[in-house]
């Protein structure tokens, strides 16, 4: 078999976050179940009425393209995209063609042709017979596209593209883009080739979710390179996905631009966006939040966390706030904010996965058993089973260590008496170690940490068994 070449270029649709519509106002409210209540004569093409462009949503575009490096248009204008489907009520959507919003950037390290500005369609519902429902509620809401160069060349790696899109949409506030909602759909243009040429193009559309991307890219290049082996040519055309079968299908040729009858809508005026100060990028810069990527930076290089410990925080914000909060008490103390992460991560998610979402402890109180635990006052086994109170039924760590006995003992002489009384237990381990069996040691600590309930200071604990069998 050749060495094939894949080569994955991504068109991404993301609704943005508006009160309004994209070109009048009636209301963005994707959690709306009533049909058709959210539509008026703009929305729904009737004859006589004017588009307004939604400021808003131009400012969320412009944003995203300002966050990944992109070029920001002076001059813009929509475009009318003329094709005819019944989820479109104009006939037509209007949408960016020749002068987008956005032109260029990066992201996690794939480079961005475009990012443009258009209206959603409606949604159409396929009944058992002959006929189907339409819904216009989403016809005309703000839909950010944004277009990838054709310089993927990995399933895992389109996915995680699209994966870091959705974070940014959420740390700029621009969408929620989940994508079981249909709020981020991802569109996969795929071709193979045995040379450096480029392929036939086949575009898979409307994947929701991002193990669905990596899926079809996966089906849609094994079954290039089967055709390409038993010398049958590859067909430019759009192919849907079937979860069911776990494979694409053929839906229709596809279309080329020109297909699509562009030219500038006549109802909506020309930008000069150099002329409203709040679109200038200083402006828009200012504005940003710390972004996914720089989160990451900060936490590795910072404070030393493991990379996919950072990726609880970077892809989950309550996560993040609640670090943020804990380790707020530590004052950039490396050591213990480290110490937090390792609780927070391990022990607190498994215990969310375990017993079930409930209230997180006070920051001010985890802080407290970080430190406690720091200063040896209990013992990492204890520090868990204080968490897990704590987190159960809230309490102070100290007031808790207490009353179940975890305070961490570092008294010689009590703890001299429990050694004493796990060699004599442990007679045939103890000449283990005497012989030379280092393993024994550790045995011998374990069963002093039982015996006391995990309240012995381990350290101490071992200190004591040395002296014991020295001789």
């Amino acid at each position: 078999m050749k060495d094939y070449k894949t080569t994955i270029g991504l068109e991404i649709h993301a609704e943005l976050k508006t009160k309004t519509k994209m070109f009048c106002n009636s209301k963005n409210d994707p959690d709306e179940d009533k049909p058709n209540v959210n539509i008026c004569p703009v929305c729904m093409g009737h004859p006589g009425t004017l588009p307004v462009v939604n400021k808003e949503a131009v400012r969320h575009v412009l944003r995203v393209g300002v966050a990944v490096g992109g070029k920001i248009a002076d001059f813009t204008e929509f475009d009318r995209k003329n094709y005819f489907y019944p989820d479109i009520p104009k006939g037509y959507q209007i949408s960016q063609y020749k002068y987008p919003l956005v032109s260029g950037g990066m992201l996690r390290g794939i480079e961005i042709t475009r990012v443009h500005l258009e209206e959603d369609t409606g949604t159409s519902l396929h009944e058992e017979g002959d006929y189907s429902l339409l819904n216009y509620n989403r016809a005309g809401v703000p839909l950010m596209e944004l277009v990838t160069e054709p310089v993927i060349h990995t399933a895992k790696d389109a996915s995680d593209f699209a994966r870091e899109l959705q974070l940014l949409l959420r740390y700029l506030g621009a969408g929620e883009a989940n994508m079981e909602k249909g709020e981020m759909r991802v569109e996969a243009n795929i071709s193979v080739s045995a040379d450096e040429k480029l392929g036939t193009k086949v575009e898979v559309k409307n994947l929701n979710s991002f193990k669905t991307v990596e899926k079809a890219i996966e089906y849609e290049v094994k079954r290039h390179i089967e055709a390409l082996e038993n010398g049958e040519q590859i067909v430019q055309e759009t192919r849907g996905w079937d979860e069911v079968k776990q494979a694409t299908f053929s839906q229709r040729k596809k279309e080329d631009s020109h297909d699509y009858r562009y030219f500038p809508d006549p109802d909506i005026p020309k930008f000069k966006l150099s002329e409203f100060p709040e679109f200038r990028v200083e402006e828009i810069k200012k504005g940003l939040p710390e972004l996914p990527w720089e989160k990451r930076k900060r936490y590795e290089e910072k404070y030393g966390i493991k990379l996919e410990d950072v990726e609880i925080y970077v892809r989950d914000k309550k996560w993040a706030d609640y670090f943020e909060k804990v380790t707020a008490e530590f004052k950039g103390d490396v050591e213990l904010i480290k110490l937090a992460s390792n609780y927070i991560t391990s022990d607190l998610v498994g215990l969310i996965k375990s017993i079930g979402e409930a209230k997180f402890p006070e920051a001010m109180l985890l802080a407290k058993l970080i430190k406690m635990t720091k200063d040896s006052m209990v013992s990492s086994r204890g520090a868990k089973d204080i968490l897990k109170i704590m987190y159960g039924h809230g309490g102070d760590p100290e007031e808790i260590a207490n009353k179940e006995g975890l305070l961490q003992k570092s008294n010689e002489e009590e703890l001299k008496a429990t050694a004493e009384k796990i060699i004599a237990a442990n007679s045939q381990v103890a000449a283990d170690y005497k012989a030379g069996k280092e393993s024994s040691l550790q045995f011998l600590i374990g069963q002093g940490m039982k015996e006391t309930k995990g309240s012995a200071n381990p350290q101490v604990l071992r200190k004591i068994f040395m002296e014991l069998l020295k001789n």
